[in-house]
């Protein structure tokens, strides 16, 4: 498990920086490539690193939230206010995919400035979410299965003992039992976080980017406050998954400092970048598309599958008429205070 772990990391180190290089590489042609001027730069620069700022707190404490009040007796996993805090994340992560994110893909792949044929003639946004969320169901389908087979083989060598000794038959029965901590329940769930952050990690890298190009304060100010809690709250949702993971506590660490970092360094990199980037370019419009809709199609598979169909159909919860009404409650309140910021983003 340590080695699939670190595999697992490894990949999504790289594949994070795919996602910081790739905008980078964007020219200046022609009337969709025209740059909006603003004459007030260091007011612009002055947000962003106020906006940077504020969204790396948010960031870092809605990912950290989960782990600190996990202590609490009354939230722990077996109670009912967790299922309702939990459904309230998932509401969350479902309206960053839907409200957020597959819009912006079609945004982007619709453009008038990109060629009628083929991209004003085929939905790629949805083709692409679509791909995204079957490739994540067979992500997952493989992953478990493959730990589920090494678990299996590992675990026959113990039974063949089974005749030894009474010292021998205690040192393997305790190897069994510590084989069978990794049960296929918690690989699940580990394979349920590293891809729902990997679909969280796009579209913060183009938020930011997005953010850290603008030259118009007017623009940034209102975005600084809904990322913040658009990062809070989505941060909320992960961590929630990572702390049911039960990783390793260096694993746990890179996934919140991952996730913490993105968006701030996806607005550093806009920064840099502010002179050259033009979102309305080709090049740029295809690229940041099709990654949001492929983290659309990530996220929208993840919230209601392996987020809410996995409670929701807890016997605990099945069983309490109570429970199932606030879990719903909590569940379209996270959706509707998700959208509305999407609403103030505009604003």
């Amino acid at each position: 498990m340590t080695k699939f772990q670190s595999l697992s990391s490894k990949f999504l180190a790289t594949i994070s920086l795919i996602f910081l290089v790739g905008p980078i590489s964007v020219s200046s042609k022609g009337k969709c490539e025209s740059k909006e001027e603003d004459p007030k730069t260091s007011d612009a620069l002055k947000y962003k690193l106020i906006g940077m700022a504020a969204i790396l707190l948010a960031s870092a404490l809605g990912v950290c939230l989960p782990f600190l009040i996990k202590k609490m007796p009354f939230l722990h996993p077996e109670k009912g206010v967790y299922f309702l805090i939990k459904a309230f994340a998932a509401g969350v992560i479902l309206a960053t995919g839907f409200i957020h994110v597959l819009p912006d893909a079609y945004e982007s792949l619709r453009s008038p400035c990109l060629s009628q044929n083929p991209w004003g003639k085929f939905p790629f946004a949805g083709f692409v979410a679509m791909l995204s969320a079957i490739g994540t169901l067979m992500m997952e389908a493989f992953a478990t299965g493959y730990q589920k087979r090494s678990e299996l083989r590992k675990a026959q060598p113990l039974d063949a003992n089974e005749g030894s000794d009474h010292e021998h038959a205690d040192h393997h029965g305790a190897e069994f039992v510590l084989e069978r901590l990794d049960s296929p329940q918690l690989i699940r769930q580990r394979i349920i976080s590293q891809i729902l952050e990997l679909g969280i990690l796009v579209h913060s890298v183009i938020i930011g980017v997005s953010l850290g190009a603008s030259g118009s304060p007017k623009t940034i100010k209102p975005l600084i406050t809904a990322l913040s809690f658009h990062q809070f709250f989505e941060g909320m949702g992960l961590g929630g998954c990572i702390s049911q993971a039960k990783f390793e506590c260096k694993t746990v660490t890179i996934m919140v400092v991952f996730f913490s970092l993105t968006t701030p360094t996806g607005v550093a990199v806009g920064i840099g970048i502010s002179n050259i980037y033009n979102k309305n370019s080709p090049t740029a419009l295809i690229v940041q598309g099709s990654l949001l809709a492929a983290s659309a199609g990530i996220l929208i598979y993840m919230a209601l599958v392996d987020l809410l169909a996995a409670d929701f159909m807890n016997p605990k919860m099945l069983s309490n008429f109570r429970l199932q009404l606030g879990a719903n409650f909590a569940l379209l309140l996270g959706a509707c205070f998700m959208s509305l910021l999407a609403r103030w983003g505009e604003s």
